[in-house]
Order: structure tokens, then sequence, then C-alpha cells
């Protein structure tokens, strides 16, 4: 008789309990076993949906969302599209305010949701411009027409985000590992997996080393080193990185820090693509970059976990696009070439 997995009964269900999968080209280089959550098999495609979910789960506790009202979003995609499909899974409407830099497949996909989208110019989170601070202002304007219709998400700030990760992702990687993990490293936007797994991790094992792989062009690298917010440089990769301490990044247990180029992530985007099968997107080959990089500090041996956030599809008119890498001066692999010649 055939076995055949639990069915979820709706959405919200099956989030998570994601696979953890050994990265063969980073473990062979360092005598490590690198191994990462592929959050990219979520239903909305990316680790956030497991943060869109604890925000919401935590604002229907506490009734801050009433039945068919609005959920309002600042996003640079990937929240927005977890919080719009698990909405309309349970009868809300969503409103996202979005960066107008950022990838059109991205933006695509919120409007494919049905979500509505109010694109924004990207500026500072100091300028009251700021995306973030269009969907608050947002949300408060039709809770004043409406008392109770709009909740706004707040993703960086409500730490609803850090703690539905300290109880599910940091959890599952404890489980699946079997306790034999002795890092953990990824990238930062919100703050939320970071924070969330390095406290549910410590917790279990204190001696365990939680680490920041930091885009170029981030602060977050030099506060954790230096204690001062100072950014250099750029990068092609969207949704982490961040120039301020947010409420799901305030004290979480970070040891090292690395500031990663371009020149050393997107490479591994396309090594894992070709090489391993792996649809990875900017985010994670920042993720795997800082894995070898903490595998390299540890030595080898050791089990190091991180996290493939969401597939490179998602932005594939850059990290797939030969003449938008050799703009960046980034490096263009054969097998890309022969690809989209021309």
């Amino acid at each position: 008789m055939t076995a055949y997995p639990v069915i979820a009964t709706d959405l919200a269900a099956a989030i998570g309990h994601t696979p953890l999968l050994r990265l063969r080209q980073a473990s062979e280089q360092t005598g490590c076993e690198i191994l990462a959550k592929l959050e990219s098999a979520n239903p909305g495609g990316s680790i956030k949906d497991r943060t869109a979910l604890g925000l919401l789960l935590d604002a229907e506790r506490r009734g801050a969302l009433r039945p068919g009202g609005t959920i309002v979003e600042g996003t640079a995609g990937n929240t927005g599209i977890g919080l719009a499909l698990i909405g309309a899974s349970r009868g809300y409407r969503t409103i996202i305010t979005m960066p107008q830099t950022q990838s059109r497949e991205k933006i695509d996909a919120l409007r494919v949701t049905g979500a509505e989208v109010r694109l924004v110019p990207a500026v500072p989170y100091a300028n009251p411009d700021h995306y973030a601070h269009q969907a608050r202002r947002l949300a408060e304007a039709m809770n004043a027409a409406d008392p109770g219709s709009a909740w706004f998400a707040d993703q960086f700030d409500n730490t609803a985000n850090r703690d539905f990760h300290e109880a599910t992702t940091g959890v599952e990687i404890w489980e699946q590992t079997g306790g034999r993990v002795d890092g953990f490293v990824c990238a930062t936007g919100t703050g939320g997996t970071l924070a969330g797994v390095g406290r549910a991790l410590k917790l279990l094992k204190p001696m365990v080393t939680i680490a920041l792989a930091d885009p170029a062009g981030s602060a977050l690298a030099s506060y954790i080193n230096t204690g001062e917010l100072k950014a250099e440089g750029g990068s092609i990769s969207e949704g982490i990185g961040s120039s301020r301490v947010t409420a799901n990044f305030a004290g979480a247990p970070v040891d090292l820090a690395w500031s990663i180029p371009d020149t050393e992530s997107v490479p591994w985007v396309h090594a894992l693509m070709h090489d391993e099968g792996i649809n990875a997107g900017g985010s994670s080959g920042v993720n795997v970059a800082g894995a070898v990089r903490l595998a390299r500090a540890l030595g080898p041996g050791h089990t190091i976990v991180t996290v493939i956030a969401d597939a490179g599809t998602r932005y594939q008119a850059k990290l797939f696009n030969p003449g938008f890498l050799r703009d960046k001066g980034l490096p263009v692999p054969e097998w890309l070439e022969r690809a989209f010649p021309g």
C-alpha cells in the first residue's frame, strides 16, 4: 500500500519544515559539512513565508487584524509575497509599498498574488518617504477612516518576526542536524532569521558560533565589529543589508561578521545552479560565501548551516544576464555566455 504524506489543511500548514541540503562544493572546499535550509521550497518561494506567517498569526492572536481586513506592509518583495498569499488564503486583502528599484520578477510576482502594489522611490530609511514609513502612514490613514480596517505588519521592528524564527527555523535546524551544528551564518535585512535562529541555537548549545554575512553597502558588519554603523561599497543583492539596527536585530547573539563583496557571492549563485542544480538568489550567494568563511574560521570537521533564502530566477534579469553582470564588473561563467549569446 502506498504511503502518502500528511495533507496540509491550508497554506499556512505548508510553510516550514523545509529540507536541509548538503552543499557539495562548499563542503569539499573547506573540509566541513556545509548545509543549507532550502527555504525556497516554501509555498511562496522564500524564507519570508515564515516571517509573514509569524507576523500574521501574532496579529490574529492580538486581535490587531479583523476578519476581512487589509494587510499593509512595506517590503522589498518576498515578505509581501508571503503576506499576500497567506492573506488570500485567510480572507484578507493586501497593499504593498515597494521600492521601484526591485527586480521586475518580484514586482510581477506580487501583482500575480492579487496584492495592490504601490511602487515608491528608493530612499534611505531616514527619509520620511521610505517605503516602510509610507506603509505605516497608509495603515494609519485607513484606520483613521475605518478603525480596525488595516494592520501594518512592520516586519523590521515587529519582533514576532524574530520570535517565529526562534520557535520554528532554529528548532528545525537543531532537530535536522541531531544537535550536531557548530555554526550558523546568514545575511540579514529585518534581522528576524539571524536573531531568531541564533537565539534558538545558543539556548540549546551555548558554544555554537553565530555569524553575519553582510553584503557590501550594508552597515551591519561594521556595527558588529566596531560598534559603528558604517557602510562601504554596494551590492546587487536585494532584500538584505541595513543602515540601522532594527528591533529584530537588536541583541542578536552574533559572534562574527564579514562584509561580502559581489565578486565573492555571485559566483556561488552560478556554481550552485550549474554544478549542483540549486536555484539560489543573490542573498543565498552571500550566505554560502559566509558559510565558507565561517568554515575556514572554525577549521575542518565542523558542521555549518546557512540558508537558501529564495530562487535565483526571481532575479533572472540581473543574476543570469551576462550584459548586466559585465556592466557591474562581475564574472560571467562560460556556460551562461553560451546560454545567452550576444
